[in-house]
C-alpha cells in the first residue's frame, strides 16, 4: 500500500510561502540554502541516531486479541509452534436443560427429561481480510483475477451467466450447475466465499491440518494471589502446561475451506408452492468447526444439571478448568485466532409434553459455551494463553547482535522475540542537548521529520512474510508517537488497519512484491522536543498487525526482568531484517537516520 506524503505546515508558514518565488530543497547543513534576497529558506539536515537491539525471553500472552495455533517456520528466526489453553464459560450460571429445572423434574408430579447430547461442535472462525468489490458484482475482489475485478460483467464460474446477472438473480455466481433455472432454485441460497487472512502458509483451498482438543486441568487464576489478589493475573508465553494436559476431545484432521457453512432447519410447508426447507436460516463463517466428544460432554455438562459445578461460573471454572488446543502435523501452518468469536455449541435432545397432541415428543436445543468476551480496546474478559515453543535463532549473527548495548548494524524486529531502542541525536549521555539547543537557537520551523528503515534484502529470504507495518513509540511512557489530531478522519476506520495514521505510515513500502522500507514521520514528536520542551525519550520500535493496539504489556527481557512490551508484537509470528545506524562503508544510503526538514528566517 502506498501513501502520499502530507506535509503539514502552520498557517504563518504556509502565508510565508506565499511571498516565496522558489526555494532551496537539497539536502543542506546547517546555516546552508540561503537564497540572497528571500526573506526565508527551507531545507534538509539529517541526524545520527543510536539504535540498539534487546532480546525478549517471553512475553505475556493472556487476555489477548488474537492468537497464534499451529507452526510458524521463519527462514531467519526459526521455527515457533504456538497453542492454546483457555477456560470456556457457562452461557448462563445454573443452567436449565430442557424445559425443567433438575429440581422440577426430580418432583413426584414430573417426569425426567432425559436430555442427551445429539452433537457438540467447536468453531473457531478464520480471520478475514477486508475486500472490496469495485465492479459490485458481488465477488470480493480478492477472489478475481486483475482484470475481472473492475469488470461487472465476468464470469466466475463459466456458466454464461454474467456475475452481475447472477448477484440480481440470487444464483450462485461460483456454481457452474447453478444459473438460477432450476425448478429447485431458491435465491441468495448459496454459501458465501472470502479472502482468509491471517493463516500463514496457507497456499489454496482443501488445505488441510490435524487439530488436537483436550481437557485442560490447569485451574487459570484471573487475579494474582502475590498482589493480594489485587491485580490480573500475567502467564507468559514460555508456561509449560504439558503436564496438565488431560482426556482428548478431538484429534482429526481439519480442511481449510474459505466457504462459509449453510443451515437449512426449516420443514416444508406441503400447503405452499415454495419449498422451505431449502431456505437457508442460518450461516456460519469459515473457520476451524470440529465435532468435540459427545460422552464428554454429557457427563461434564447436561449430567451436571443441578448440582454444585454449574452453580455458579467460578465453581464451573474449577471443575471444567478450560481445553486445550494444538496442532499437529502442521508443518507450516500459523493461524491467528480470535478466541472472543470462538463458541462450543452442544445440541442436545430432551423429553418434551406436547399439550396438543397429549403426548411426549423428543424436542431439540442448543447450549452454548464461550470462550473470551470484549476486545483489546475496551478490555478481554476470561483467561486464556498462549504458548510458544521458539527454536533457537539458526543464525548465530542474530544472538550475538542482542543485548550487547552497541549501535546495531541491523535492527532485528521478530514478534515477541525481539526490541530495538532508539535514540535520536545519537547522543547518549545528554540525550542530544546540544543539537536540541542549536535547533531552538536557529528558530526553525520543522516542517518533516522522518525515520527510514531501509529492508536488508540480501538478508532475507524471498520467502520471508514480511511485517507489513512497523510501530515506533515512546519507551519510557509507552505512548505512540502518532497524533489523532494530525490524521484524516476518513482514513481512520474501516476494516483496513493499514489505512490507520496514513500521516504517521510505519507501512512496507515494495518493489515487486519484495520490502524496501518503512517510513516513520515523527513530526509531532520532534516539535515537542522542541517548541514545547519535551523530553527527548528513548523510544521503542516493533512491529504491529494493527497500529491501534497501542496497549503494552509485560515481557521477560534477557536478565529475566521486566519489560514493557507493546501487545501487536506478542501477537504477531513475523519478523524482518532491518539497516541500522553502524553501517558499513558502502551502506551508507541505508543508513538509519534522523531527517528533517525546515523553514528559517534569513
Amino acid at each position: 500500500m502506498r501513501f502520499s506524503k502530507i506535509f503539514k505546515v502552520s498557517a504563518l508558514v504556509g502565508t510565508l510561502f506565499l511571498l516565496i518565488a522558489s526555494c532551496e530543497d537539497e539536502l543542506d547543513t546547517i546555516g546552508e540554502g540561503v537564497i540572497s534576497g528571500e526573506p526565508f529558506t527551507t531545507g534538509k539536515v539529517e541526524y545520527d541516531v543510536f539504535a540498539y537491539n534487546k532480546s525478549i525471553t517471553a512475553v505475556q500472552t493472556n487476555r489477548l486479541p488474537l492468537y497464534q495455533l499451529g507452526t510458524f517456520n521463519d527462514p531467519v528466526y526459526g521455527q515457533r509452534k504456538a497453542s492454546i489453553i483457555s477456560q470456556i464459560v457457562l452461557q448462563s450460571a445454573s443452567p436449565t436443560f430442557g424445559v425443567l429445572s433438575q429440581a422440577r423434574e426430580d418432583e413426584a408430579d414430573n417426569d425426567q427429561e432425559n436430555e442427551t447430547v445429539k452433537e457438540v461442535m467447536l468453531h473457531i472462525p478464520f480471520q478475514t481480510a477486508p475486500s472490496p468489490d469495485l465492479d459490485g458484482d458481488g465477488i470480493p475482489d480478492a477472489l478475481e483475477s486483475d482484470g475481472d475485478a473492475t469488470d461487472p460483467n465476468s464470469d466466475w464460474d463459466n456458466d454464461g451467466v454474467s456475475d452481475i446477472q447472477e448477484q440480481a438473480i440470487g444464483s450462485n455466481p461460483y456454481d457452474s450447475d447453478e444459473d438460477g433455472t432450476g425448478a429447485d432454485f431458491v435465491a441468495n441460497a448459496y454459501p458465501n466465499k472470502f479472502d482468509l487472512d491471517s493463516i500463514y502458509g496457507y497456499v489454496d483451498e482443501e488445505q488441510t491440518f490435524n487439530l488436537v482438543v483436550s481437557r485442560s486441568n490447569y485451574f487459570l487464576r484471573g487475579l494474582d494471589p502475590n498482589s493480594n489478589f489485587e491485580e490480573a493475573q500475567e502467564y507468559y508465553s514460555n508456561h509449560d502446561f504439558s503436564s496438565f494436559i488431560g482426556e482428548t476431545l478431538f484429534n482429526g484432521e481439519v480442511t481449510i475451506d474459505n466457504e462459509e457453512q449453510l443451515f437449512r432447519d426449516n420443514e416444508d410447508d406441503p400447503e405452499t408452492d415454495v419449498d422451505e426447507s431449502l431456505e437457508v436460516t442460518s450461516r456460519l463463517a469459515p473457520g476451524i468447526h470440529v465435532p468435540l466428544d459427545n460422552a464428554f460432554f454429557q457427563e461434564n455438562i447436561l449430567d451436571k444439571e443441578g448440582q454444585t459445578e454449574l452453580l455458579s461460573q467460578s465453581n464451573f471454572r474449577n471443575f471444567l478448568r478450560g481445553i486445550h488446543l494444538s496442532g499437529t502435523n502442521a508443518d507450516d501452518l500459523m493461524f491467528l485466532l480470535d478466541l472472543t468469536q470462538a463458541n462450543i455449541t452442544i445440541t442436545y435432545e430432551y423429553d418434551d409434553y406436547d399439550s396438543e397432541a397429549d403426548e411426549i415428543v423428543t424436542a431439540e436445543r442448543d447450549f452454548v459455551l464461550s470462550f473470551l468476551s470484549g476486545n483489546a480496546q475496551s478490555g478481554i474478559s476470561g483467561n486464556a494463553v498462549n504458548v510458544f515453543e521458539n527454536e533457537m535463532f539458526p543464525n548465530p549473527d542474530i544472538a550475538n547482535a542482542l543485548d550487547n548495548g552497541e549501535n546495531a548494524s541491523r535492527i532485528y524486529v521478530k514478534g515477541g522475540q525481539t526490541l530495538a531502542e532508539i535514540r535520536l541525536f545519537d547522543e547518549m549521555e545528554n540525550g542530544g542537548s546540544d543539537i536540541i539547543n542549536q535547533i531552538k537557537q536557529n528558530n526553525w520551523v520543522i516542517n518533516e521529520a522522518n525515520l527510514t528503515f531501509y529492508v536488508d534484502r540480501e538478508a532475507l529470504d524471498q520467502s520471508v512474510v514480511e511485517p507489513p507495518r512497523l510501530y515506533l513509540y515512546n519507551a519510557e511512557t509507552n505512548s505512540p508517537l502518532f497524533s489523532v489530531g494530525n490524521e484524516p478522519v476518513t482514513s481512520n476506520s474501516g476494516p483496513n488497519s493499514l489505512r490507520y495514521y496514513p500521516n504517521h505510515d510505519g507501512v512496507l513500502q515494495e518493489e515487486n512484491d519484495l520490502g524496501v522500507k518503512y517510513t516513520i514521520r515523527i513530526t509531532e514528536h520532534i516539535n515537542n522536543i522542541i517548541v514545547r520542551d519535551s523530553a527527548n525519550a528513548k523510544l521503542g520500535l516493533t512491529l504491529t498487525p494493527n497500529i491501534n493496539l497501542t496497549v503494552a504489556r509485560e515481557a521477560i527481557g534477557a536478565d529475566m526482568q521486566g519489560v514493557d512490551y507493546p501487545i501487536g508484537a506478542s501477537i504477531s509470528p513475523l519478523g524482518t531484517i532491518l539497516y541500522g545506524s553502524n553501517v558499513a562503508d558502502g551502506e551508507e544510503g541505508k543508513k538509519l537516520k534522523l531527517e528533517i526538514s525546515y523553514t528559517e528566517a534569513n
